[in-house]
């Protein structure tokens, strides 16, 4: 169900803003120093790490270019069904490029696991994952990650892109839902 009115009052904070901004900053940092003077190809899947990749690729130095694709394993829940649908596939080819796949949050790892498997397919010259957040204890399937911002409990998190009911991406930083946020209003 949608909600229809923001429950702010329902949401612990988890993450601030200024602990997003300055782990960002350090991510980029490390990201441009890994890939200085090689192609770079950042693979947004969308929706959720778009504000991830905007605050991302402005600290990363070298040069890049960015594609998006776009995949389903929540649908309307708030866990993983673990069952993957791409609904956007690259608009460019990836052979012989340095690829870097551009994560709000590892859950599962059932949906990064297949998209890793499908761009292993498309032969890049590398292929990585930065994911803003991992959340270690809902692991199923052992994914790589390359680069990780923050370690988070096995909560539900809403905010800096990641939604409920597409709601509640804009928040500048990473919250929990209280007890009563998901009551019926």
């Amino acid at each position: 169900m949608r909600p229809q009115k923001w429950r702010l009052d329902l949401l612990e904070p988890l993450i601030t803003e200024e602990q997003l901004q300055r782990r960002v900053a350090e991510l980029g940092a490390e990201i441009s120093r890994d890939y200085e003077g090689r192609d770079l190809l950042l693979v947004a899947v969308l929706k959720g790490s778009v504000v991830f990749l905007a605050d991302l690729m402005r600290h990363i130095t070298t040069p890049h270019s960015i594609d998006f694709m776009a995949t389903s394993s929540y649908g309307a829940a708030t866990e993983s069904s673990g069952i993957v649908r791409i609904l956007k596939d690259l608009d460019m080819p990836i052979t012989g490029r340095n690829v870097l796949i551009v994560e709000d949050i590892v859950d599962t790892g059932h949906t990064l696991a297949y998209l890793r498997r499908l761009l292993l397919e498309r032969e890049p010259a590398s292929l990585r994952v930065v994911t803003l957040l991992d959340k270690r204890e809902r692991r199923e399937v052992d994914v790589p990650l390359d680069y990780v911002g923050f370690v988070v409990p096995n909560a539900f998190v809403v905010g800096y892109g990641l939604d409920y009911a597409e709601l509640y991406r804009n928040l500048p930083y990473i919250a929990v839902p209280k007890e009563g946020f998901f009551d019926e209003e």
